[in-house]
């Protein structure tokens, strides 16, 4: 039974997986193919509202147990439940404030937090492994803060300090950080390439056991 099962569930899976890929080349298959695109956008909105009923019943279990640090669960929970009044409320200018006065501020501290514990990781690493590799990113992350702080005087040399830090922080950040992730973008979509082609043949089957 178990391979009759296997089987079955690698015959749709398959199926499902042609016909999605034919709609973009042969236009018949296009309403098939819309079809199957509106039953994966449901199934991920219902994965969605489950993976937050269990957010919210997580919490709410440890404030209701009193574990240790509780207050921040009370603190989730309180704002899930206020955004999400918000959004059931129709209430867009105050869904709006809350995004652009609580997230974009905390998230942007977040990024400050993590650009100064790279850094303090950076020379955390040197005094257990000096090489190259090291001494190479924490030079990198000085100069990208530096010249995204753009410090007025360095060194006592204030050319330096206003324009060739900023110059040089924005060819890393703007040329080399934006070849590296477009590198990163380029094996991730082979890699997607690779299982998608791998589960359409069978070799792969992530929906069951072999």
């Amino acid at each position: 039974m178990k391979r009759i099962a296997s089987a079955f569930y690698a015959v749709i899976a398959i199926s499902v997986g042609v016909l999605v890929l034919l709609g973009y080349f042969v236009p018949p298959v296009a309403p098939f193919q819309a079809i199957l695109l509106e039953w994966a956008i449901i199934l991920a909105g219902v994965a969605l509202l489950v993976g937050t009923g269990n957010l919210f019943f997580v919490h709410f279990s440890r404030v209701r147990t009193r574990s240790k640090g509780y207050i921040y669960s009370l603190i989730t929970l309180v704002s899930m439940l206020s955004v999400l009044a918000l959004g059931v409320a129709g209430l867009e200018d105050a869904t709006k404030f809350a995004m652009n006065a609580i997230m974009i501020p905390v998230e942007i501290s977040l990024m400050a937090v993590l650009a100064v514990t790279l850094v303090y990781a950076s020379i955390r690493l040197l005094r257990n492994r000096v090489d190259a590799k090291s001494i190479v990113f924490l030079l990198t992350a000085l100069l990208v803060l530096s010249g995204t702080v753009s410090l007025p005087i360095l060194l006592g040399l204030p050319m330096i300090g206003d324009e060739i830090l900023p110059i040089v922080s924005q060819i890393i950040s703007q040329v080399l950080a934006v070849g590296g992730a477009r590198g990163l973008l380029i094996g991730i979509a082979l890699g997607s390439l690779t299982t998608g082609l791998r589960i359409l043949f069978g070799a792969d089957r992530p929906y069951g056991s072999k």
